[in-house]
């Protein structure tokens, strides 16, 4: 389980395929080699993925995850290309703050930025709103003022119409994400708020499905 909260942000350093529908990537990050176990899971830009190897490099780590067919065809990582940056989130442990939503890193489909205002606000500093399209078999589960996880980032929705939500990026969020590079065209991971998934899925049942 993740928070949502973003601790560092990597870069593919290496993009590998291991046959039909498998591909094995490297992700370098500032996170220390001594607290990667082999098997965790960390949180790449939303998906949950195993580390497999893991290594030194300068004064962090660099780890390696591997991601199969589901995986690729349903998230952003077939995309994913050397030099790209990531948001990472190590997973949470007994007693760690729950700062975000409860986030599992099961990715529900790709959404793509539509819009993107830059604001300036004298007390704030740069914020920045971004007007995004989701599939449209997960949009019903997103709701104003709900929670939803956007490149792994635990974000507030501002407005929902139809397939498009919005959402607002404070100066804090833009400078230690991934989202102060983010424009119109670029694809996200999106992972809707647990909680609606099962009460929708709970709804459809209805009274036979107790």
């Amino acid at each position: 389980m993740f928070t949502g909260l973003i601790s560092d942000v990597g870069t593919v350093a290496r993009v590998e395929e291991r046959g039909e529908g498998l591909r094995r990537l490297r992700i370098e990050s500032r996170y220390d080699p001594a607290t990667i176990a082999l098997g965790a899971s960390i949180a790449c830009a939303g998906p949950c993925l195993t580390v497999v190897e893991v290594g030194p490099v300068g004064e962090g780590a660099w780890f390696e995850v591997e991601a199969a067919a589901e995986t690729l065809a349903r998230t952003t990582l077939s995309r994913w290309t050397p030099g790209l940056r990531v948001n990472l989130e190590r997973s949470l442990k007994i007693g760690d703050e729950l700062g975000g939503h409860m986030v599992t890193g099961h990715v529900d489909g790709v959404a793509q930025i539509v819009r993107r205002e830059d604001l300036t606000d004298p007390a704030w500093g740069a914020t920045a709103r971004f007007t995004i399209r989701v599939p449209r078999t997960v949009a019903h589960f997103i709701a104003e003022k709900g929670s939803v996880s956007l490149d792994g980032t635990s974000l507030t929705v501002n407005s929902v119409e139809d397939d498009q939500l919005s959402v607002l990026l404070i100066p804090h969020s833009l400078g230690a994400t991934t989202w102060g590079e983010r424009g119109v065209g670029d694809l996200l991971n999106v992972e809707v708020d647990l909680m609606a998934r099962y009460v929708a899925r709970l709804a459809e049942a209805g009274p036979k499905g107790y």
